[in-house]
């Protein structure tokens, strides 16, 4: 799949997953799960649902 995730978007969504993964365990419920999917995006650097509107934060190389 074509990367759609930028550099500044990538760890945005690192610390945001960090974050709420801490956040689920420190109040020991399981919305910290949902920081995997953040974490998950990050890594694989493809949002599913900037695919469906269209969107990219990642820079592209302009041909010339």
């Amino acid at each position: 799949m074509k990367q759609n995730i930028g550099t500044v978007d990538r760890v945005i969504r690192l610390i945001v997953g960090t974050v709420t993964i801490a956040a689920g365990v420190y109040f020991q419920n399981w919305w910290g799960a949902i920081g995997l999917v953040f974490i998950a995006t990050a890594a694989i650097r493809v949002c599913p649902p900037y695919i469906l509107l269209g969107v990219s934060t990642c820079k592209t190389k302009d041909s010339e």
